[in-house]
């Protein structure tokens, strides 16, 4: 490679703005994965308003499955606004996912139920989550991108790792919220109006976001990549998007099994009240948050790869005799320390995730095929992954099958993908 071609943010200009440029990053992602948090922990609302039917199940699965279905879009998404990324800058991209999830999030609290305008509401719902969708599909390769691009060499690890820290503190600030509505207003008022409060609140978080990414700067590899482009090597996207695809596979199905379809689980079969499984999946996530920094951090000094292999073998071993404990109705005692343990360990492939699949791509490339190989993977497991975990449920009569069924099988894939790459910590971005 021409070393014209080996691009490093340089270290003062990062030192100068890394905060700025990590809330600018962030509060995106967080308006993204609040609105989606807050979806899937008031399913049980959403699916009677918007979806009535005289099986209670039935109803759940359509509610999940319009909440899988905005995740269709997302390779769309990631192609689309992955490219722009590539082609016009980090920036521009950002701003745009920022007002298209804010568009969804709100227009969902605003939207009229069933009973008002009868088929359109569904419809519509199907509509705004597909809109949610292609901007949630864009938003998190070009986030991680501007975030990792933007770190010293030897920090990329912990700066990316904030990425996964607003992912994981936009489902906590869904939990927490949605927690605080079902303890402070009865289940009649929730059901009445009080389900459309979380999402109106995300009016909040797009005027402070559009604020700070409008006033950052683009990132120092970017702009060096656009200047060397002609001495960039001639790579194909393809097969390193496939590894991306590969490399996402468990961590959004753990994602989405552990966090956004735990708290219908331990409803269902753990004992536990929609107040305490709202609150136990909130202290998981608060846990989940403080630990995911502290492995980005330690990546930077033992490396991506042992993280990334402790977390999926670990999560892989553990789930079906966890989730065989929570059956067994001895309630919140035993299901919070559960949930404290899974997000401590999920924390350990999302604190060295973005940097490592970040890594996988050199930065002309970067966007695109990062956005679109994890879009892809996340929008076919990951957005299902409630659906699928109730399915399963349903077929086979065991409300473990999914930890066997699902997560092993997908804990499998990553782990081969994982051990193929070659270790990128301490190394420059091409």
């Amino acid at each position: 490679m021409a070393e014209a071609s080996v691009l490093v943010a340089p270290s003062a200009h990062v030192a100068d703005d890394s905060r700025k440029v990590i809330w600018a990053a962030a509060i995106g992602n967080l308006l993204e994965w609040y609105d989606f948090g807050v979806y899937a922990y008031l399913a049980s609302l959403i699916a009677t308003k918007f979806f009535p039917s005289s099986d209670a199940t039935a109803s759940l699965l359509a509610a999940f499955a319009a909440y899988g279905v905005g995740f269709l879009a997302r390779p769309l998404g990631g192609i689309v606004i992955g490219r722009l990324g590539d082609t016009q800058g980090r920036k521009t991209a950002l701003v745009l996912t920022i007002f298209l999830m804010a568009f969804g999030t709100v227009g969902l609290g605003l939207l009229p139920t069933y009973d008002a305008i009868g088929v359109w509401a569904p419809i519509l719902l199907v509509i705004l989550r597909l809109v949610q969708g292609i901007a949630a599909g864009g938003e998190w390769g070009t986030s991680t991108a501007f975030m990792v691009e933007w770190a010293p060499q030897d920090r990329r690890g912990f700066f990316g790792s904030f990425q996964q820290v607003s992912t994981a503190g936009g489902s906590l600030l869904g939990s927490a919220v949605a927690a605080i509505m079902i303890s402070s207003f009865s289940s009649a008022a929730m059901l009445d109006w009080g389900w459309r409060v979380p999402f109106l609140l995300g009016a909040v978080l797009l005027v402070i976001g559009a604020y700070l990414r409008q006033n950052v700067d683009e990132t120092p590899c970017y702009e060096a990549s656009r200047q060397a482009a002609a001495d960039q090597p001639d790579v194909s996207g393809l097969p390193l998007g496939a590894k991306a695809f590969g490399f996402t596979i468990f961590w959004t199905v753990a994602y989405y099994t552990l966090l956004a379809w735990m708290p219908s689980f331990t409803q269902r079969f753990a004992g536990l009240s929609p107040s305490q499984a709202l609150w136990s999946n909130t202290i998981g996530l608060i846990a989940m948050v403080i630990a995911i920094p502290i492995w980005g951090a330690l990546s930077d000094k033992i490396g991506r790869r042992p993280l990334l292999m402790a977390s999926a073998i670990s999560i892989a071993l553990l789930s079906f005799p966890l989730f065989s404990l929570m059956t067994g109705g001895t309630g919140l005692a035993l299901v919070l320390p559960i949930q404290i343990l899974f997000g401590i360990l999920l924390a350990l492939y999302s604190g060295a995730g973005p940097a490592a699949i970040s890594e996988i791509f050199p930065t002309h490339l970067r966007s695109t095929w990062m956005s679109s190989g994890y879009a892809l993977a996340v929008a076919i497991f990951g957005g299902f992954a409630p659906f699928m975990a109730t399915w399963l449920i349903q077929v086979t009569g065991s409300p473990v099958s999914p930890t066997y069924l699902y997560l092993l099988p997908a804990a499998m894939i990553s782990l081969l993908v994982i051990w193929s790459l070659k270790e990128t910590s301490g190394t420059k971005l091409s």
